[in-house]
């Protein structure tokens, strides 16, 4: 079982940037296509992004294409969520989750091996 751990939450104000990192503890993500959720307090798990495991292939929600980039390291080790021009509405639990069907799945049913999780707050 993979244990997947997010890091790089904060607060900014409106327009600022934040870097999430995901890692697996004890293992490698290098096989694994791997996806970005978010949960804001009151609503549903929402998909943010997806990655294939060759890292080349990307897939967005509508509400963050252009702001946000889903990346992965050459050694494919850490998964990483850039978010730009940050919005107030951007606020939640942010997630990271390894992909058990197609790669570029908006569905969380489709994600096993999600992490705790790393809270985003951004004031306005």
């Amino acid at each position: 079982q993979v244990q997947l751990v997010e890091s790089g939450g904060g607060s900014v104000q409106a327009g600022g940037s934040l870097r999430l990192s995901c890692a697996a503890s004890g293992g490698t993500l290098s096989t694994y296509d791997m996806g970005w959720f978010r949960q804001a307090p009151g609503k549903e798990r929402e998909f943010v992004a997806a990655i294939q495991w060759t890292g080349v292939t990307t897939n967005y929600a509508d509400s963050v294409k252009g702001r946000f980039t889903i990346s992965r390291d050459n050694a494919k080790t850490t998964v990483f969520l850039q978010m730009n021009s940050l919005k107030p509405e951007d606020t939640a639990l942010y997630y990271c989750a390894v992909n058990r069907a197609w790669w570029g799945s908006r569905r969380s049913d489709d994600y096993i091996y999600w992490g705790q999780g790393t809270q985003v707050t951004v004031s306005p």
